[in-house]
């Protein structure tokens, strides 16, 4: 648990931001724009949906099914990201690498807490002792009060704040263009 809060999250966050400097690097705003934006943002909430769970519910067998739905929308959203990103900008190596972090690090956030919750993983396919439960529930070992606000603080500062203002410079660039 303590590699998947304090090394496995954090990495994830900072490959992230990393991301966003990419695609200010690149003008995102003025080449592929507002849409490859939306795509970003779409692939937050397929991950911020299952990381949310982590932290407050108890990872159950829905719980799982989620994430695991949610993974591979992810990895579906990722690659037509990078389809549609390299028809208008140039996608640099860094950029690429960082994306393999990216996609990777939710991958193995998933395989840690499937380790820490095996049963109901196997519970999810109709195998093992336990019987699958289906109930949203908070977590019944609640994380440290402190943690949860500095990984949400983390968050903020770090993914919504700057592709909130990726967002603005695409908007602006298209009312700009739309000037013209």
């Amino acid at each position: 648990m303590l590699l998947l809060l304090y090394f496995v999250l954090p990495v994830w966050l900072i490959a992230g931001f990393a991301d966003w400097l990419c695609h200010r690097a690149t003008n995102i705003e003025t080449t592929t724009g507002l849409k490859e934006t939306y795509i970003h943002i779409l692939m937050f909430v397929e991950m911020g949906v299952p990381l949310l769970s982590a932290l407050f519910l108890d990872v159950n067998a829905l719980v799982f099914a989620a994430m695991i739905v949610l993974f591979f929308c992810h990895e579906a959203t990722a690659l037509w990201d990078v389809n549609y990103a390299v028809t208008a900008r140039k996608v640099t190596p860094v950029e690429q690498h960082i994306h393999s972090y990216l996609e990777l690090v939710p991958l193995m956030a998933l395989l840690l807490v499937i380790s820490r919750h095996w049963p109901q993983f196997l519970a999810l396919f109709g195998l093992g002792s336990e019987p699958a439960r289906f109930e949203l529930k908070l977590r019944p070992d609640p994380l440290p009060v402190g943690y949860i606000v500095f990984i949400l603080t983390a968050i903020f500062l770090l993914e919504m704040l700057p592709y909130l203002e990726e967002y603005w410079r695409g908007k602006k660039a298209r009312r700009k263009a739309l000037s013209r």
